[in-house]
């Protein structure tokens, strides 16, 4: 499947690359233009963020602001997924350029002017309702590179795909949604897209900087539920029954052990978490059953079947061995994303040119997980991460995605803006 992927970056290659021509200087002249329109649909983005499949106001938003540009634009998409198209006045190869669009069932803490104030229900829980993952400024920046791509419209070698998606961090329960339906649905076909590119912000990371990583960069993400059943008895007597409970943190143990003692670090990193534990309910009595459910990261295909396999064993053996039964679940939410190695050569000086060789970062894995390597596993993929710390901050201190406080300083959103334009231009020579 990789020796596909890059045969098919040869197609679009040149003998003579220095030819084309350099686009960055204009590039760079029109996003300044537009930077502070930017700013502004960021932060209305933040200000009123919406759950996955439900990104109905931030759709339109984006709708609107593609028609308004002249754009062929598809809604509708994945439930609320927005798809613009732009045709260049020459032939050439169709890439795509995504964002992501929904917000997080988190109260946010921060005292910004555009701080959101929305709720919304979730799993049958009112809650709070914010970016706090930056995809407010994923939205923002993928509408600046159109706007500044269209004004470009004559100089661009075939068609360009405005991928909005909505529900990366997930469908609400029993719904599908995110990119895995967005490629069941065809966005990746029609046009077909030969080469797809991704920016995430990142809140640990200073403005104007861009970090990367080949081959394997974020970890596949599997979600796991382990059933105990033991065999219920009073709190007094536990010797007439099993106790699930004590089976449970055997079996907890034993998943680090896969960890720490099983698994081929060196070759990629493994974790393993247990996030739910449910079981029993009265203190003087051992229950009969008991869930443990968390997730499973890995960065390598093969590792991570073998993990899934030493679990089901682990959970087995150490079950059995106490008299209690269980049953084991593991569903794939994301699968690896996957840097093509050969499209990440061939357009890291597209990096360079949106925010200088010397902030551009060739870092380490990621353990969190993206649903964009869905996409990369229809076309070649790139995906890349673009600081949003402020600058002279301690990474240490600045708080993480996912929380009340998580804070984007949105400066330099110009510099995502840029590494899009530059990589439309760049892929085609």
């Amino acid at each position: 499947m990789k020796r596909m992927l890059v045969a098919m970056l040869a197609i679009f290659s040149l003998t003579n690359a220095s030819l084309a021509v350099d686009m960055s200087k204009e590039i760079e002249a029109a996003t300044a233009k537009v930077m502070s329109k930017v700013i502004e649909w960021r932060r209305h983005v933040h200000k009123y963020p919406e759950l996955g499949n439900s990104e109905v106001k931030t759709a339109k938003f984006v709708e609107d602001h593609l028609r308004k540009l002249g754009l062929e634009v598809k809604t509708g998409i994945a439930k609320t997924g927005v798809v613009g198209i732009l045709k260049g006045s020459q032939p050439g190869p169709v890439i795509g350029l995504r964002a992501d669009m929904d917000g997080l069932p988190v109260t946010e803490r921060n005292s910004l002017p555009f701080a959101s104030k929305e709720t919304a229900v979730f799993n049958g829980q009112n809650v709070g309702v914010m970016h706090a993952c930056g995809h407010d400024t994923h939205v923002a920046m993928l509408m600046g590179a159109a706007e500044v791509l269209v004004g470009m419209r004559d100089k661009i070698k075939g068609t360009v795909v405005f991928i909005f998606q909505p529900a990366e961090e997930g469908p609400p329960a029993g719904e599908e949604g995110g990119a895995p339906l967005m490629v069941k649905e065809g966005v990746m076909d029609s046009p077909k897209i030969d080469a797809i590119f991704g920016i995430h912000i990142n809140s640990q990371t200073e403005i104007g900087k861009i970090r990367y990583k080949s081959g394997s960069t974020m970890a596949a993400s599997d979600w796991f539920e382990i059933k105990v059943k033991g065999k219920q008895t009073h709190g007094a007597y536990p010797w007439d029954g099993i106790d699930p409970i004590a089976v449970a943190t055997q079996i907890y143990t034993g998943l680090q052990m896969i960890v720490a003692r099983r698994s081929d670090l060196p070759k990629a990193p493994v974790v393993i978490t247990v996030g739910r534990i449910n079981g029993g309910v009265r203190e003087n009595i051992i229950p009969e059953t008991l869930t443990m459910a968390g997730t499973i990261r890995t960065l390598d295909s093969e590792m991570q079947k073998d993990v899934h396999a030493k679990i089901r064993q682990t959970a087995k053996s150490i079950a059995e061995s106490m008299g209690a039964s269980v049953e084991v679940m593991i569903e794939t939410k994301a699968p690896v994303t996957y840097n093509t190695p050969a499209l990440v050569e061939k357009m890291l000086p597209s990096l360079y040119k949106a925010a200088g060789k010397e902030n551009v970062i060739d870092a380490n894995w990621v353990t969190g997980a993206e649903d964009f390597s869905y996409f990369g596993e229809k076309a070649p993929s790139f995906y890349f991460f673009v600081g949003g710390m402020p600058k002279g901050k301690d990474p240490k201190e600045a708080a993480p995605h996912h929380t009340p406080d998580f804070f984007i300083d949105d400066s330099r959103l110009d510099v995502g803006v840029k590494a899009f334009c530059n990589i439309v231009f760049d892929f085609a020579k």
